[in-house]
């Protein structure tokens, strides 16, 4: 896989990112220049500080956002425009937000309704039984237990079931095992595993539980303040070369970043102070701005 993502040939890349950059309305840019080519049959491991991008990166490569047609590929095609891409479920999504609704193959079920996981489950048309059955076994799911009784994380893994019953090509998850105990992570990580050495299918997954994810990752893309800092195969990056724990690279990354943040904004707030000294003078001339009313609402800042 690593000679594949080298090669940049296209039609071996199942996502492809070229100079992407995104921005919120009213806000500055938010992800800045990101390149990055994922071949089919990868799993690539999507991390970064909090707020560092990597739900709105999900949402854009899931076509949720507009953006240039040449800066996102996946498939081949541009998501947001290329609406087959998720009819087809050959693109699929799944995210950490818990929804009203489950809107699947134009059902909309109620998540927390009283009624049984198998009437929801066995309620999707088109589906492969076995597929559905391996499903059902693998996250240990009562299918007679009804939806009120539920504990968070089985209600989770009643929506990852229903988000996994048609193939897909490439699959996005934002932090959806998040809810799920040991030994439901480690076994949908495994099927996970095999879905792409057998199918050919892609994975992002971005987490922040790295148990289990040593062996099992095949690239990394390392978010850092909207850019892209460190980006490939597994293989290429020293950091996470033999006798090197992922955890331990990770964890020294983000210390890194937050050192170098720290260290910017004292340097800012010493800027800051002796330019107020400066024009304390003026002070009495002058009139100071009401705290009640800044330029820009802490909002707009991540």
């Amino acid at each position: 896989m690593a000679d594949a993502a080298a090669s940049g040939s296209t039609d071996q890349q199942a996502v492809v990112l070229q100079d992407l950059q995104f921005s919120y309305p009213g806000c500055d840019a938010f992800l800045k220049g990101i390149d990055l080519q994922l071949p089919k049959g990868s799993r690539t491991l999507l991390i970064g500080a909090n707020g560092a991008g990597k739900t709105t990166l999900l949402q854009l490569i899931a076509g949720k956002y507009m953006v240039g047609r040449d800066k996102i590929r996946v498939l081949g095609q541009s998501p947001f425009y290329a609406m087959d891409l998720t009819c087809s479920g050959q693109l699929s999504y799944l995210g950490t937000s818990w929804r009203k609704d489950v809107a699947f193959a134009g059902y909309g079920v109620p998540l927390q309704g009283d009624i049984t996981a198998g009437k929801m489950i066995f309620g999707v048309e088109g589906v492969d039984p076995e597929r559905r059955r391996q499903l059902v076994r693998l996250l240990d799911i009562d299918l007679y237990q009804r939806m009120t009784t539920m504990s968070d994380g089985q209600r989770r893994r009643v929506q990852i079931c229903m988000g996994l019953l048609k193939p897909y090509d490439v699959l996005l998850m934002d932090e959806i095992t998040v809810d799920m105990d040991v030994l439901g992570r480690m076994d949908l990580l495994d099927f996970f595993r095999q879905e792409c050495e057998q199918r050919g299918a892609t994975i992002v997954y971005a987490t922040h539980i790295f148990d289990g994810l040593e062996g099992w990752i095949s690239h990394v893309a390392y978010l850092e303040d909207g850019g892209l800092v460190h980006g490939g195969p597994r293989s290429i990056l020293p950091q996470l070369g033999p006798g090197k724990k992922l955890l331990h690279v990770v964890e020294e990354w983000l210390r890194q970043e937050r050192d170098g943040r720290r260290a910017k904004a004292a340097t800012a707030a010493t800027a800051a102070a002796s330019c107020s000294a400066e024009q304390q003078p003026l002070a009495s001339v002058v009139p100071s701005r009401t705290p009640l009313m800044p330029n820009k609402h802490l909002a707009f800042f991540r």
